[in-house]
């Protein structure tokens, strides 16, 4: 939120530095994230003087007539300063421009040149007298800008022009603080803080002048719309605001539009209440009715987008047609225009959630929406509203042509809290003068009944709609008393001390992620919102439903992911598209799944895998990944994790994976890996093979036992031991993997493939797979007998389980 320092000014005197507003602002809980200074002028006059022309001397130069000058600009001497103007005359009041005063393009806001001393056409100048269209106070170049003044010769320009320069404050709002979303609101704070007044316009002179426009208002939903003030203002002029209006709204980056647009933006961000101005010829029938209307009703916004209306928008309508969307944006027909002369003005309360629905169903955010939301001040309708009329009638004329409208059925009560002093003491960490208490709540508009000396009730504004409870109250009490004036006690100490968790998942986490990183993968996050499209061309993986966005932001991002998969191929997409082809990426993050109407979130690691292992070199060339590229990876996760020896077991008839395995543990599916289908890869524009993990990351977690068991080093030494096996083509080295420590579970430690043939001469689909067996006791050396009984056993199994030809 923006604040001006000169507008705040105007409600409660400021006599702080702006290191020292800073300090007092955020103390009270409005966070200052910026102060900066604001130049009604690009450049702030800096270097501009009143000066003098003592003498004036004409020369001609190639039949063009200049001016040697001597100017006072309040320095010892004189500067003398070759002038092109031919207004230009001793005796005058100028303005100069001098040595070291930088010159803007006032139009493009950019800088044009710095005055120098230099010689100009065979004469020293020092400085420029300067037109009006060089200082920015105008267009004009005919000639220079002459003044009637008597300030002395060096007086600041600004001070002649009297352009005082302007704080712009920004404000980091909390949600919570509705209250000062305005420049009375943080007045207020600075007068709880200072004790000093604040000052409101006065609006006494507010009179009615006829009755002869009036506007018949019907409100059908007083629980949406509990109050609704309106007053009709005939014989307005249309036109530019007035300088200050134009430099209070553009100092906190508001465009003002015209005198009666800008009054309302002018009454919204200074009092915090959202109004809108209707032109009076626009309301068919004479009548405002805030009413809903029927689900599909198309209605154009003054952004001129044509918007179509659910049955629970709240509307403005006239006899006919809607004008406005209550409390967040007018629409096209009824706005204010050039040729408008008679205006229908309308302040009004709306129920915050109402408000916030519709305008996320819209996707409009206003400066009216974003106050009605958090909860206006529903006491202050009427005065926002004459006031409002009485800067109408100043600036565009008019008088005040119909009685005040004012539906307030059912007046919001204030808030009525029992608070006991002890608390206030407990909770602040101090005891407090109760005196102290009561006048720093006075201070901020709640007032005290029925106290006695163990507490009071606190009567709280309904402006305040974020103190509804005790340690709410007590809250106002700390912010304005200070935090930094309560002291820490010599001996801290606490009811409660929260215990650890026994695994930490951060911790797991960062485990696995500097595994992967050693091993050469790229951490990427990505986006938790995707196209339906994609859970489509999956659907036989997502037994599920997706979870949709109701206010999406695009169609693109209509839903939330069901799979990992299609996350990480945009991003191999975006990297492949700028050369980048040889990619090993993981990301740990969550699905999304409707199940029997309840939403679920899921952890997951994915692992991406695509293009070449290793960039080609002279002693070897690139090769591409492979699946084993991936499972290799996986394997270390989970070895990683303690998990070893896992089932495997194939991937069939997904719609996402070409073909893979997947890995189990306690008959639950823990990990996936494979290569993605071409069309799937496809879809998010990636042409190469991809080959993609996916973990359940809960359940790993919830398995995973951080207990660690050392066992001493083994030391007798190891054996090892070759088959060669001629076996079909299904059996796979998982089978055999399996088979061999079914059999042999106390001396086999390790097995592995180190060959892989296939061939004619073996026969129709037959292949042959050399695999090694490492032995070893850990109690003593393995002798011979022992280790030919242990291989005849394997290889007894190996031919009558599978079918196994063992070539000896």
């Amino acid at each position: 939120m923006k604040i001006s320092l000169n507008w705040l000014k105007q409600f409660v005197e400021i006599t702080e530095s702006a290191q020292a507003l800073d300090h007092l602002l955020t103390g009270t809980g409005l966070e200052v994230e910026s102060i900066e200074r604001h130049e009604a002028i690009l450049g702030g006059l800096q270097g501009f003087v009143v000066g003098e022309v003592l003498t004036c001397e004409r020369f001609m130069v190639k039949e063009k007539q200049l001016s040697l000058t001597t100017v006072d600009v309040g320095g010892e001497t004189p500067s003398q300063i070759v002038c092109g103007a031919a207004n230009v005359e001793a005796g005058q009041k100028v303005i100069v421009a001098t040595v070291g005063t930088t010159l803007y393009d006032h139009a493009k806001g950019v800088e044009i040149f710095k005055i120098t001393s230099k010689k100009t056409y065979g004469h020293l100048s020092e400085g420029m007298i300067c037109a009006e269209d060089e200082i920015g106070l105008g267009t004009s170049h005919a000639g220079i800008l002459v003044l009637d003044t008597d300030l002395p010769n060096g007086t600041p320009a600004a001070q002649y022009f009297n352009l005082e320069a302007d704080l712009l404050i920004e404000i980091g709002l909390t949600p919570n603080r509705a209250d000062a979303a305005s420049h009375w609101g943080v007045a207020r704070d600075v007068k709880a803080k200072t004790g000093r007044a604040i000052t409101l316009p006065s609006v006494e002179a507010f009179k009615v002048d006829n009755n002869n426009f009036p506007i018949e208002l019907i409100v059908e939903d007083p629980t949406a719309c509990p109050r609704f003030c309106g007053v009709t203002v005939d014989g307005v002029t249309v036109k530019e605001s007035p300088e200050w209006l134009r430099k209070s709204l553009e100092t906190i980056g508001l465009r003002p539009i015209n005198n009666i647009v800008d009054i309302t933006n002018y009454i919204c961000h200074g009092l915090g209440q959202p109004m809108h101005a209707y032109d009076w010829n626009a309301i068919s029938g004479q009548k405002v009715i805030v009413k809903t209307l029927p689900a599909g009703t198309k209605f154009t916004t003054l952004d001129e987008v044509e918007r179509t209306l659910d049955e629970t928008d709240l509307m403005v309508c006239n006899g006919e047609e809607p004008i406005g969307i209550a409390g967040i944006f007018g629409g096209t027909k009824s706005g204010i225009k050039a040729e408008t002369t008679r205006v229908y003005l309308e302040v009004a309360y709306f129920d915050p959630a109402s408000v916030r629905k519709t305008a996320q169903r819209h996707g409009l955010k206003t400066d009216a929406s974003f106050r009605f939301e958090r909860g206006t001040d529903p006491n202050a309708k009427l005065y926002a509203l004459k006031y409002a009329a009485l800067l109408i009638q100043e600036l565009a004329g008019g008088v005040i042509a119909s009685e005040v409208s004012d539906f307030y059925p059912n007046p919001i009560s204030d808030f009525s809290i029992p608070v006991l002093y002890k608390n206030v003491n407990r909770l602040i960490g101090k005891t407090l003068d109760k005196a102290l208490v009561k006048s720093i709540l006075e201070s901020l508009d709640i007032t005290i009944q029925n106290e006695d000396e163990n507490g009071f009730t606190a009567i709280v504004p309904p402006y305040r709609v974020d103190v509804t409870r005790e340690a709410d109250v007590i809250e106002e009490v700390l912010r304005i008393y200070g935090f930094e004036n309560v002291e820490l006690s010599e001996n801290l100490g606490t009811e409660f001390l929260s215990g650890f968790p026994q695994k930490d998942r951060e911790q797991l986490q960062l485990k696995i992620s500097q595994v992967l990183a050693a091993n050469g993968f790229n951490e990427i996050i990505t986006n938790s919102l995707t196209k339906p499209a994609y859970s489509v061309l999956i659907k036989a993986d997502l037994p599920n439903d997706d979870v949709e966005i109701l206010n999406k932001l695009s169609e693109d991002l209509g839903v939330m992911r069901q799979s990992m998969v299609f996350s990480g191929l945009e991003v191999l997409a975006h990297n492949i598209n700028r050369r980048q082809k040889d990619l090993k990426m993981f990301d740990f993050g969550k699905t999304y799944h409707k199940i029997n109407d309840k939403y679920v979130e899921k952890r997951h690691l994915a692992l991406y895998v695509t293009g070449n292992t290793e960039n080609e070199t002279w002693q070897l060339k690139s090769q591409k990944v492979a699946f084993h590229t991936l499972a290799s990876a996986v394997n270390k996760v989970l070895g990683s994790l303690g998990f070893k020896n896992l089932d495997t077991k194939p991937l069939e008839g997904t719609a996402t994976f070409e073909y893979g395995i997947s890995y189990v543990l306690n008959k639950k599916e823990v990990a996936k890996v494979g290569l993605v289908k071409p069309n799937v890869a496809k879809k998010a524009e990636v042409k190469q093979h991809v080959f993609f993990a996916d973990f359940d990351w809960d359940y790993l977690f919830k398995q995973y036992n951080d207990k660690a068991t050392f066992v001493e080093l083994p030391k007798f030494p190891e054996v090892r031991r070759d088959l060669s096996l001629v076996i079909d083509k299904t059996v796979t080295f998982d089978q055999i993997q399996k088979l061999a420590r079914n059999y042999e579970k106390n001396l086999l430690r390790q097995i592995n493939v180190f060959d892989v043939y296939q061939g004619e001469n073996l026969g129709a689909d037959k292949k042959s797979y050399s695999v090694s067996f490492i032995l070893q006791d850990y109690e003593q050396t393995l002798t011979d007998k022992v280790i030919d009984k242990t291989m005849e056993k394997l290889m007894a199994a190996f031919e009558k389980e599978i079918g196994a030809v063992i070539r000896k």
